[in-house]
Order: structure tokens, then sequence, then C-alpha cells
């Protein structure tokens, strides 16, 4: 009598962690697949339910094919430790079932959405358009150009006119001349001279 009624309890025992846990799976896997099927409640629904009954279908057949014994139960002690060893055994298998239909629904998502990237057209590369935007109004500025020192000509002697200081003023109208104004505050290199 000792065997049957160990028999029922890690039945009871085994069935209802499997429920369990495969409710689990199902409501964790609902909100995975909804995740990776955009919203779309019919093949979540179907990949899940799939799933739920192979997990299901696994749990079970292991706790039937473990179920039976070999030896009496004579007490109460060693109907504990078979029990003990056979749930250990259902837990043991369980987990690894949850963390393989885990590893199924996240290769299963990263699937889907490799294959939804796939199907979304290439933009065509076209330059975008540019905004029309009004043309500032910046103020003319009448800056001086620079000059670069003229090079004389190979065998061409070099002939230097004298330069008016920084204060020089024409004598006509007693303003810098032109060409002062132009010198003062631009740097330029004094020119070799050429010995003939």
């Amino acid at each position: 009598m000792g065997i049957v009624v160990t028999y029922i309890t890690y039945l009871v025992i085994s069935v209802a962690l499997t429920v369990f846990v495969g409710s689990a799976l199902s409501r964790s896997g609902r909100a995975f697949l909804l995740d990776a099927f955009s919203g779309r409640v019919a093949p979540t629904q179907a990949v899940t339910r799939l799933l739920v009954v192979g997990f299901y279908l696994l749990s079970l057949g292991f706790v039937t094919l473990t179920m039976r014994t070999t030896g009496e139960i004579g007490s109460a002690r060693e109907a504990f430790q078979v029990l003990s060893v056979k749930v250990g055994e259902v837990l043991l298998v369980l987990g690894a079932l949850y963390l393989v239909s885990l590893a199924v629904l996240t290769r299963l998502r990263h699937r889907i959405q490799a294959q939804a990237f796939q199907r979304v057209p290439p933009a065509e590369d076209q330059p975008l358009p540019e905004p029309d935007l009004p043309e500032p109004d910046l103020p003319e500025l009448n800056l001086p150009q620079p000059r670069l020192p003229e090079t004389p000509a190979p065998g061409a002697t070099l002939h230097q006119a004298p330069t008016p200081g920084p204060g020089t003023a024409d004598a006509h109208d007693g303003q810098a001349s032109p060409a002062s104004s132009r010198n003062q505050g631009l740097w330029s290199p004094r020119p070799r001279q050429v010995i003939h």
C-alpha cells in the first residue's frame, strides 16, 4: 500500500509543478512573442500554444517514465526518500525544458525581426532638397587686396623707387599718398638687389 501512496503523491506533485511551469512559460512566451510579431495576436497565440503543448508532452512523458521504482517501500522514511529523488528529477527536467523553451523563443524572435528588417525597402540614395533660405544681407567691406611681391625676370636689373615713410604726405593736399597708404599696415619683403 505504501508504494501506491508514493506513486499518487509523486504524480500529484509532478503534474502540479508541470502545470505551474507551463502556465508561466505560456504567459512569458506570449508577451515575448507579441513583441516579436509586432503586436499581431493570431500568430503569437499559435506559436505559444505549440510551444506549451510540446513542453507539457515532454514533461509529463518524463514524469511517467520515471515513476517506476525498484524495491519495496516499507516505511515513511523510504517513501520520502524515493519521493524526493523523483520530484528532484522532475524539477531538473522542468528547469531544463523551460530554459530550452526560452532559447527557442529568443531565436524565433531574432529570426522574425531579421525577416521584418529585410522586408523594409531600402531608401533610395537621393540627396535631400535644400531648403530655400533668404540670402543674408552682409555689408560690403572694401578691404585692400594683398599684393604679391614682383620678381624680376632673370638678367634684369632691379630699380628701387624710394618709398615714402609712414608719416610722409603729398605736398598738394596734405594727405598720405596712395602708395604709402597701401603699404601702411602691410608687410612687404625687401627686394633682392641684382649685381651685374
